[in-house]
């Protein structure tokens, strides 16, 4: 049955986003040494969190709650910077939740549930119709009134949002076990044999951390979970088990509401989770066609955007020349004889004479040293990378001085650099 625009449009207007943004993700080891996994950067100007946020706002939800609690500064400030245009007389806003003893003498939000749960007064305040509870630390583009307008459909009392996967990766996530109608028979979560689509033995359904409740239900489950004390007080290992085995719970398959601008040709949801992940989805933008379109001003990604000057590139002589090829290179940056390829620079990189940088994301404010050459690199936010220094050509060495992953992707952080002096 087609989708009446309309009917969405009203329950996007009286819906609420609450975001989980509390997580350290650390998978990717030193890049969240100073920062939660959604405020690692993104995409040449991005935060990881700006995806969920743009989708929230994209699909019409004005409503939106963030939770923060590992390492929340960098988080807070670039909420702060970059999300402030809502319209409180309008009943918009935009609430940053860190973990507070709101609730009791305890410091931390003991799970993604009790996150939501610490924080029902709010909730209740804004008075939403329903809750759409989002993971603050995926890449992709999705409209939730979408998702909305399903399980208002359905009469689930939660939908969960799944992507498809091959069965041999679903053992990393919380897998749907449905019938023919969609409905959630069993919620599994990291299954050693997980199970398969109806009709497709070859691939799962696995949760995207995405819920939507009807919100008086979602607090009555909440505070039977907090009275619980063997519960853990998270989603997919208490809630929504919970709520499969005594109500009716429904997936509704990304596919189904992934929004597709400019070139695209297949849904696209990453988990950045893994050092190799992140420098993998960068890499992707970088493509002759991406598979993801950042650029579509239909459904932009919104995010803090610094006042910079456009990006150079100087000197024009055999072995010294400043150019980028199947690259992104953002604001302020400045390729001074420096050749880039395949790469994606963030903000106020400056590449000096002599140097190759190839198949590199490189983070804010960095310094590429002259002659240096860099391979296969990750390189965090205002390293200063010295002159002549090689890395991606010997994998033993690399090992030895910085971070090393199986698939060869090298992690460069400025304590790194600081132990080679020693």
């Amino acid at each position: 049955m087609p989708i009446d625009r309309l009917e969405t449009g009203s329950l996007t207007r009286h819906a609420m986003a609450f975001v989980l943004a509390g997580g350290r993700g650390s998978r990717l080891n030193e890049l969240t040494d100073r920062r939660a996994k959604p405020a690692v950067y993104f995409g040449g100007k991005s935060r990881i969190i700006d995806f969920a946020l743009s989708n929230a706002v994209n699909s019409g939800i004005r409503r939106i709650g963030v939770a923060t609690q590992y390492k929340a500064h960098s988080l807070i400030r670039h909420l702060q910077q970059g999300w402030s245009f809502f319209q409180a007389g309008r009943g918009e806003g935009l609430d940053i939740l860190p973990a507070s003893q709101r609730v009791d003498e305890r410091n931390w939000y003991l799970g993604t549930a009790d996150a939501v749960t610490q924080n029902i007064d709010i909730i209740e305040g804004y008075a939403p119709r329903h809750i759409v509870v989002l993971a603050g630390d995926h890449v992709y583009k999705q409209d939730y009134g979408l998702m909305l307008a399903e399980h208002v459909a359905s009469g689930a009392d939660v939908t969960v949002g799944c992507v498809e996967v091959p069965r041999a990766e679903a053992t990393g996530f919380g897998v749907m076990h449905v019938d023919a109608t969609g409905r959630i028979i069993d919620f599994v979560e990291k299954p050693a044999d997980p199970p398969a689509i109806p009709g497709d033995p070859d691939h799962a359904l696995a949760s995207m951390g995405i819920y939507v409740f009807e919100t008086e239900l979602l607090i009555d489950v909440l505070r039977r979970d907090a009275e619980d004390p063997d519960s853990d007080h998270d989603f997919g290992k208490n809630v929504i088990p919970h709520v499969v085995k005594h109500g009716k719970a429904m997936a509704h398959r990304f596919a189904d509401s992934c929004v597709m601008t400019g070139h695209e040709t297949e849904p696209y949801w990453r988990d950045v989770g893994t050092i190799d992940a992140f420098w993998q989805a960068n890499l992707d933008l970088t493509d002759f066609t991406p598979a993801l379109d950042i650029y579509s001003a239909d459904w932009p990604i919104w995010t803090y955007s610094e006042i910079t000057p456009p990006a150079k590139f100087i000197h024009d002589e055999d072995g010294r020349r400043g150019m980028a090829v199947s690259s992104m290179v953002s604001g302020g940056c400045v390729v001074s004889g420096a050749s880039v390829k395949m790469s994606l620079l963030f903000t106020g990189v400056h590449c000096h004479s002599y140097g190759s940088l190839e198949r590199v994301i490189a983070l804010p404010y960095c310094e590429i040293g002259r002659g240096a050459r860099l391979k296969n690199v990750v390189i965090d936010r205002g390293v200063v990378i010295p002159e002549k220094l090689v890395v991606g050509e010997d994998p033993e060495r690399d090992a030895q001085r910085f971070r090393r992953t199986e698939n060869g992707v090298v992690l460069i952080t400025q304590p790194m650099i600081d132990a080679l002096g020693r």
